[in-house]
């Protein structure tokens, strides 16, 4: 099975290369924001814009409008006016929002590559075009063909992102157990065996020092030299929490998947969900729309397999004793006893439990032994 796979190296640049690097982000969000304001004008003149034409309409004024461009890999513009053309096409599947404009300093990016045999690496260096030979801070993880490399700027840090396609072999699992897994904001994560998974808690920890530096910032005169160092210090903060919530996010589902074949999962509105002021700061903290993701991915790489329960399914009022249903049930009540059978739950182990049954009830297995269940005996949805 050929998957690709990427992996974000940081960078060390040298003053000249890091120059190059800051043109090469400009130029992407200046070519992202011309095709954006030159597609809406060609909308509104009766046109059908498309990405390939805009490329081709920039290449042919780029020399004398826009010589600096010539400073950075030609791939760099042709690359933003691409995303800019894949952004439509999400936005007329209904899968994203309408595209915006790019600002500086938020999200910078840029691919420098031309493709596969455009750059070389050994070791822990890279080349790119122009740029030259970059050095990395560790050698690539991955052994496969290169397929592409872009370059971030996180706070003042440099990385790049290598995407490359390897052959992943076929998995043979051990453990064929199932189990089901209940997201939630006082616990990060409850899975039907019981245990109850903390999360990182990255925002929590860090919330009096973010509060103080915003005020820091806040009282800084716009455009002085101290905004911009109480700008850079924010930046570092924010670019630390993020990098604690990803460790965690990542050591959880990589274990997850290791240890179940089967796994189920509520499909949540994350979205919906962040709306609430009251919760919506603990449910970025935990990362839930990062951590389907990475269940699904990793699914595919660990031979495991994935069971999204939908929205709707009442996976904490449901009883998982009598599979009878509450319909009367709070967020603030956490224990709560079935009227019918008289079992008593905890509400996040009980969702998780209906969840395994779910999973179990219509995974691919062509027998619930085979998901590591004994007997036939797996509850209410089994």
């Amino acid at each position: 099975m050929r998957v690709t796979l990427s992996h974000r190296i940081a960078l060390v640049p040298r003053a000249a290369q890091e120059i190059l690097l800051r043109q090469a982000v400009g130029v992407s969000r200046f070519s992202y924001n011309w095709a954006l304001t030159e597609w809406q004008r060609q909308y509104q003149a009766g046109q059908k814009p498309n990405e390939g034409a805009l490329r081709r309409q920039l290449n042919s004024i780029k020399r004398q409008q826009y010589p600096w461009m010539l400073l950075v890999p030609k791939s760099v513009p042709q690359q933003a006016i691409k995303n800019c053309g894949r952004a439509f096409e999400r936005f007329f599947h209904k899968e994203a929002c309408y595209p915006k404009f790019k600002k500086k300093g938020l999200r910078d990016s840029a691919r420098l590559d031309n493709g596969p045999g455009t750059f070389q690496i050994e070791g822990r260096r890279l080349r790119l075009p122009i740029i030259g030979w970059v050095k990395l801070r560790e050698e690539l993880r991955f052994s496969g063909k290169a397929l592409s490399t872009t370059v971030r700027r996180i706070a003042d840090r440099w990385y790049i992102s290598v995407a490359v396609e390897i052959e992943m072999p076929e998995t043979v699992r051990e453990s064929q157990a199932a189990v089901g897994l209940d997201l939630g904001v006082s616990t990060a994560a409850t899975l039907s065996t019981g245990e109850k998974l903390a999360g990182s808690r990255a925002s929590d920890v860090n919330l009096e020092k973010l509060r103080r530096l915003s005020r820091w910032h806040s009282r800084k005169k716009k455009g002085s030299s101290n905004r911009r160092k109480s700008a850079l210090r924010l930046a570092h903060l924010h670019a630390r929490i993020s990098a604690i919530r990803q460790d965690w996010l990542h050591q959880t589902t990589t274990r997850l998947m290791r240890e179940f074949a089967v796994l189920g999962i509520e499909d949540l509105y994350v979205r919906g969900m962040l709306a609430n002021p009251k919760l919506a700061r603990n449910i970025a903290d935990i990362g839930m729309g990062e951590f389907g993701r990475q269940l699904e991915y990793k699914a595919k790489l660990y031979g495991a397999e994935l069971v999204m329960a939908s929205p709707w399914f009442p996976s904490s009022k449901m009883c998982s004793q009598c599979a009878r249903i509450r319909e009367d049930l709070p967020l603030s009540i956490r224990d709560w006893t079935c009227a019918w059978c008289g079992a008593l739950h905890d509400r996040d182990t009980n969702a998780s439990t209906n969840l395994r049954c779910y999973a179990i009830d219509r995974a691919s297995c062509a027998q619930i032994n085979a998901c590591g269940e004994e007997g036939s005996g797996v509850g209410p949805l089994g």
